[in-house]
């Protein structure tokens, strides 16, 4: 039996030298130390033999068990080694070869034209601030002389946010012109501020509706001001936004914040005042509200109406994009169709 086990660890010795691959090193294993492998079956030869044999017999098979297992850990080590050496070998990098060019990401549509919005009126001496998306309707409506029952809150289709608070209501806020009594509060006059941000109505979205969107709303507020100054300030700013040479009209229209209220109109960029499909034959495409802080507003944040007045406007950002690029939808803007971001 002695001898049998020591031809058993020449011969599995030997055939372990002609191993190649990790595949042959398992069949291997399995010929030789698997539960039906060739010194398995000597061990199972013992119980037939006298007791001090079966010691000594069974000492000698575990020292080979023991060998042979230590031979495939290393003869295991040396392949995979081998294994690493080709892979490095045949995905090697040439060094001197020019990099990969990376996929640079851009800025939104929507965000790049608030923010060229945004540059424009700081040019004028606006200063940019952000208010809550979450607002109270205090805020939203009633400081913006929009009482409760007004018939005027239904402009906007409101989204209202449950709360435990029985005597005051939230809201997503329908237009970011609560910020105007939030900056008016906690300041006093000079005050010139533009806000860009998110705003949210509960309708359905088509071509030309969203429920969440981008507006901008700007507020000035001193001693003197008057419509000519609202005017002016917004011809500028189309000038600048659209080309120059771009002509406006201003219109009586209402807005409960701001007396007299007026929209704001540019030439169509298409027809040139012509006459198109884009500006359904009128030659003119409106780009705005505005008006002069109604006296209401005013005296909500301590304003003093016969020594104050101030303007306001506002505009939604995705418009602008869609009159200059002529697109007619939308909802591409937030689709995350890459054919679609890809060209701005």
């Amino acid at each position: 039996m002695l001898e049998e086990l020591e031809r058993l660890k020449a011969k599995a010795i030997a055939e372990l030298d002609s191993v190649v691959n990790l595949r042959e090193l398992e069949e291997w294993r399995v010929r030789y130390l698997g539960r039906k492998g060739s010194l398995t079956s000597v061990l199972r030869g013992l119980g037939a033999l006298p007791l001090e044999e079966r010691r000594t017999v069974g000492a000698a098979a575990n020292e080979v068990k023991a060998a042979l297992e230590i031979s495939l850990e290393e003869k295991e080590k040396t392949l995979k080694e081998q294994d690493l050496a080709i892979a490095l070998e045949q995905t090697r990098l040439d060094i001197t070869l020019p990099g990969y060019p990376l996929s640079l990401g851009r800025l939104h549509p929507t965000t790049q034209i608030m923010r060229e919005i945004c540059d424009i009126f700081v040019s004028m001496g606006f200063q940019v601030v952000e208010g809550p998306e979450v607002e109270w309707d205090y805020y939203n409506f009633e400081a913006l002389n929009i009482p409760k029952d007004h018939p005027a809150r239904d402009m906007w289709a409101t989204l209202w946010i449950d709360t435990e608070d029985d005597e005051r209501s939230m809201l997503l806020r329908t237009h970011t012109s609560p910020m105007q009594i939030r900056v008016m509060e906690k300041t006093r006059p000079p005050v010139r501020v533009i806000v860009p941000g998110k705003v949210y109505r509960y309708e359905a979205t088509d071509a030309t509706h969203e429920s969440m969107f981008y507006q901008i709303e700007g507020l000035a507020v001193d001693e003197g001001i008057t419509l000519g100054d609202l005017k002016g300030t917004l011809f500028e700013f189309a000038s600048r936004l659209f080309g120059e040479g771009r002509k406006a009209r201003f219109r009586c229209d209402y807005f409960p914040f701001v007396e007299p209220g007026v929209e704001m109109a540019i030439d169509c960029l298409v027809c040139q005042g012509a006459g198109c499909r884009l500006c359904s034959h009128t030659g003119w495409i409106e780009i705005l509200g505005a008006g002069m802080v109604h006296p209401e507003v005013l005296q909500r944040v301590n304003y003093d109406p016969e020594v104050y007045t101030g303007f306001a406007f506002g505009m939604g950002v995705e418009r602008i994009p869609m009159l200059r690029y002529g697109i007619e939808d939308i909802r591409l803007f937030y689709g995350n169709d890459l054919r679609f971001l890809r060209q701005f």
